[in-house]
């Protein structure tokens, strides 16, 4: 995860620096405002809820004036310091699609989160990051946002040129792309209808066969993704927000009633890059008990990672962005599946919203039958992370490949290949 931020920093100098004094210019005239509606409507909450009202200037005041955080974290651009400067940095967001960058990353932008990262280091940041009303909104804006994504309108950085998600250096990042995905270079974007489609593409059939297909011991990787912690004997209920982040069950699934099953039990988590693969897939042939969307936070960090727990020097990527603790808080998709293999039995896909990757769509439903490897799901526009859950009963020896992944943090496991074992 450690060049997340070259690319969003990238971003944010090069493709929205150019624009947004004049918008910001623009939002302190007395004449209408010209903003989407959506962001107006943000507007009028911050401005007519009084804890909100101070949450959004104290959040941008807690900032420490210190040389290092007078720019935004790429060290390019001047911080912004003030709701007004963020709500007309918003407006332009929403009908910008973001661009690859020259140099490279393994990462997709996060052109809101670069903006947010100071803020939501602050105490009065995690305060309105976790605000309820503030998170309605957000989900709001990022739903308008996601429209124009998900539009042939967004398909302009679709090309070869510099920038593009085709250029020489976008295609160095994904090796042999035409090979393993669904597209066709002859035809203008690749085929894709717009950037959304580009981000949930598909493989080419034979590209990631399933493991074992007939072997239900065997357990699948749901994503493409890198393992980021495993867990055993998870207690029902824990102080997640600590330093450590423990899972806890009760939290992570939402208080479901099924939840109390999994005390004790096994969670194993990984983390999605935005440029690979962004579907799910069922690790295990068995029935679909209940699919439950959880609606949470979309900003919020683990308060240890702020300005007060680091002594003003918060790093927040190379702590992976405390995903064990947004498990518990964020905005997810839970999928309960019944294994057909008694030994594995009832457990659980979580699939964690982060930033502005907090768009989960299952595609299955409660008592559909599903197949080892099946599709069952996808996040929109970007990567983000997987939670497996399982029970105490069910003992499973993970693969060679993700212990690697967890003690280098950089070993991948493909999607639909072998994760675990479990023990008869």
């Amino acid at each position: 995860m450690k060049r997340l931020f070259v690319y969003t920093l990238y971003l944010a100098t090069t493709v929205f620096s150019a624009t947004v004094h004049t918008a910001h210019s623009a939002a302190q005239h007395d004449g209408p405002d010209q903003s989407h509606p959506v962001i107006r409507e943000f507007r009028d909450l911050i401005e007519g809820d009084a804890e909100i009202y101070m949450g959004f200037h104290q959040m941008f005041d807690e900032i420490p004036s210190t040389r290092q955080y007078l720019m935004d974290p790429s060290g390019l651009r001047p911080q912004i310091r003030n709701y007004e400067h963020m709500l007309s940095h918003l407006n332009r967001i929403l009908t910008m699609a973001p661009a690859f960058p020259p140099n490279g990353t393994n990462y997709a932008a996060i052109p809101i989160e670069v903006m947010f990262q100071w803020p939501m280091c602050t105490a009065a940041g995690f305060r309105m990051f976790i605000n309820a009303k503030v998170n309605a909104q957000l989900k709001r804006i990022l739903n308008v946002w996601s429209q124009f994504i998900a539009s042939p309108a967004s398909r302009y950085v679709l090309t070869n040129d510099t920038g593009g998600w085709f250029s020489p250096e976008a295609l160095k990042e994904i090796p042999g792309f035409v090979e393993t995905f669904e597209c066709d270079p002859k035809k203008e974007f690749f085929g894709y209808a717009s950037l959304d489609d580009y981000f949930t593409r598909r493989f080419r059939p034979k590209a990631r066969p399933v493991a074992s297909p007939h072997d239900d011991r065997v357990i699948v990787s749901g994503c493409e993704s890198v393992p980021y912690a495993l867990r055993h004997n998870v207690e029902e209920r824990n102080t997640f927000w600590i330093k450590g982040e423990p899972y806890s069950l009760q939290h992570l699934l939402y208080d479901d009633p099924l939840a109390p099953q999994f005390t004790g039990g096994t969670v194993f988590q990984s983390f999605l890059s935005p440029l690979r693969y962004h579907r799910w897939h069922s690790h295990v042939s068995g029935k679909i008990v209940k699919v439950v969307q959880v609606q949470g936070t979309y900003y919020a960090i683990s308060p240890t990672l702020g300005f007060a727990a680091t002594n003003n020097n918060p790093d927040i990527e190379n702590n992976g962005y405390s995903q064990a603790f947004l498990t518990n808080v964020a905005t997810r998709c839970l999928i309960f599946i019944e294994a057909d293999n008694k030994d594995i039995g009832l457990m659980v896909l979580a699939a964690i919203g982060m930033m502005e990757v907090s768009s989960t769509e299952a595609t299955v439903k409660a008592g559909q039958r599903v197949k080892k490897g099946d599709e069952i799901g996808m996040f929109h526009f970007g990567g983000s992370s997987y939670v497996m859950v399982f029970r105490p009963e069910t003992k499973i020896d993970f693969s060679g490949q993700v212990m690697k992944g967890l003690k280098d943090g950089k070993t991948a496991v493909q999607v639909r290949s072998h994760v675990g074992t479990v023990r008869s």
